[in-house]
């Protein structure tokens, strides 16, 4: 199927990502700051540069820092937009390995220069537009040399799918293209979006950047007068209910599955997008992901199976953990993903230690191989949602431990009426039948604090009290282990991690294992030594 240079260009996407046209002037200095890394240009192409790391390389010729050119409102904005577009366009095409030419990238840089063609256009003369053009329908007919061959086992398709729909929309695609961009878009959706709502990566920041890609889509067609699938209808009516499901209070979305640093702006965009009758489910089926909420009291907890190894490049190992909030303070988190540039510290965010739940000490429910793929975990994860007289109530199981040490991880988590009290069980279970071939010296249930939460024992250490940043006290009790409070790194931050604390439970780690524990909002003044700590950098 061929695609044809388009004649121009109908209608051209919005792009919901926030902008900083202070950016436009770094970038009309020569000055390109992407993911850590910093490249003066010194009057060169920065596309003919040597890229100081994979990622720098992604950023630059993805295009998405158009948005701050075009934020900055101004002739000179425009101009240096153009010229950097012009230099990408005449560039010698780089080696196989380039990441400028990965499926994601040409995907980004596709819908970028969409979303941003007024800004380059506007002024241009007659030359630059059919550069332009002939722009668009190369990066169009590269993705659909993707989208065309069947789908291997790395890779998402979707963003690929979004970005080849937009083209076939704005540009006004023939119909035959067209319809087959709307099949890409259909038959991708279905692969990797549960009905639900939740990404098969079940990563939040791919829910949060693919409606990002789609609510634009939607307006695109809107613009055009055009009905949209119904396909990108229906994603949508579950897609908004499941982002709501895994955000605080604060409106952080919960540390799961490659979740770092939350871009509230990004987020209150999109629900800026809806007329808001959309609320959060207690439950998503497919996702796996569960939420118990009682008034401003919140527990968001993650009860899903590992996802398939060619979408699990990014998914941590965080089996049964959760987060608890009351109101806009965070109190217990997972650690988080750091930026994408910080390599050591997400390959340690993975691990079921950088999660509040229990792990045994030294080993892991789930391992990374060596393509970063997370395998080898749970063959069964069971969550059961029941009523109880005082609140609702979770029970969660996992079998991750089975093979290695005869073990089942199983977990109660519940929340009273009134939100007062949060009380879990985590216990460990022999599997019948199961013949372990080792064993392991500790289990530890741990409980990562957020960095403004202070924390510090009692006199008599029989409890733990947490001192909230918006104030108020908690009151942390425990029974069947030894309590002790350690180091943890917070790592959702832009710096990479900041100093924060955590409270760990140690018991043996054999059959029979049952650790009780509580936390209670009491007017109780909270232990002595338990100041917020400062948000130090590590």
């Amino acid at each position: 199927m061929e695609i044809v240079v388009p004649s121009r260009l109908l209608i051209a996407p919005p792009d919901l990502r926030t902008a900083d046209p202070t950016v436009a002037d770094e970038i009309y200095a020569g000055f390109f700051s992407f993911d850590g890394s910093v490249v003066n240009a010194r009057g060169e192409s920065p596309f003919a540069l040597p890229a100081p790391t994979s990622a720098w390389r992604r950023t630059l010729t993805g295009f998405s820092w158009l948005r701050h050119l075009r934020a900055a409102g101004t002739q000179l904005s425009r101009e240096n937009a153009r010229a950097l577009a012009l230099d990408f366009a005449q560039a010698p095409r780089g080696p196989r390995a380039d990441p400028a030419f990965e499926p994601g990238v040409l995907a980004r840089r596709l819908s970028s220069l969409l979303a941003h063609s007024p800004l380059l256009l506007d002024g241009a003369e007659a030359a630059f537009y059919e550069v332009f053009v002939e722009l668009l329908a190369r990066e169009a007919r590269a993705l659909h040399r993707h989208l065309a061959n069947p789908p291997h086992s790395g890779g998402e398709r979707l963003p690929l799918a979004i970005a080849f729909l937009q083209y076939c929309v704005c540009a006004d695609a023939p119909p035959g293209v067209a319809s087959r961009g709307a099949k890409f878009f259909t038959d991708a959706l279905e692969r990797e979006l549960h009905p639900d709502g939740c990404p098969v990566s079940r990563n939040p920041f791919t829910l949060l950047e693919l409606l990002l890609d789609m609510l634009p889509l939607r307006q695109a067609f809107s613009g055009r007068g055009i009905y949209p699938p119904e396909a990108l209808r229906r994603a949508l009516d579950v897609m908004i209910p499941m982002l709501r499901q895994l955000q605080h209070e604060d409106l952080s979305l919960a540390l799961f599955n490659g979740m770092g640093e939350t871009p509230l702006g990004r987020v209150a965009t999109i629900f800026a997008q809806e007329d808001g009758r959309r609320g959060a489910s207690a439950e998503a089926v497919r996702g796996g992901y569960h939420r118990l909420q009682a008034g401003e009291t919140g527990a968001i907890v993650d009860a899903g199976a590992p996802p398939p190894r060619a979408f699990s490049h990014r998914a941590h190992a965080g089996l049964l953990s959760f987060e608890y909030s009351v109101g806009l303070d965070r109190i217990v988190v997972n650690c988080g993903a750091p930026p994408a540039h910080y390599t050591a510290a997400r390959d340690a965010a993975r691990f079921p230690a950088a999660h509040s739940t229990l792990a045994l000490e030294g080993v892991d429910a789930a391992l990374f191989d060596a393509d970063g793929a997370l395998v080898g975990g749970p063959t069964t994860v069971v969550a059961v949602r029941r009523l109880a007289p005082q609140g609702e109530v979770l029970e969660l199981s996992h079998d991750g431990f089975a093979a290695r040490f005869g073990l089942r991880h199983e977990r109660s988590l519940a929340l009273t009426q009134d939100g007062a009290r949060f009380v879990g069980e985590d216990r460990l279970v022999a599997v019948e039948g199961a013949a372990p071939r080792a064993e392991a010296t500790e289990a530890v249930v741990r409980f990562h604090l957020h960095p403004r939460v202070g924390a510090g024992f009692f006199e008599d250490e029989h409890a733990i009290g947490l001192s909230l940043p918006g104030g108020g006290d908690i009151l942390f009790e425990w029974s069947g282990a030894r309590a002790c409070i350690e180091e943890s790194v917070f790592f959702a931050t832009a710096s990479g991690g900041v100093k924060s604390r955590q409270i760990a439970l140690r018991g043996p780690a054999r059959a029979g294992l049952e650790i009780r524990w509580s936390f209670e909002r009491r007017a109780v003044a909270a232990a002595p030594d338990a100041p917020v700590p400062p948000e130090a950098d590590v």
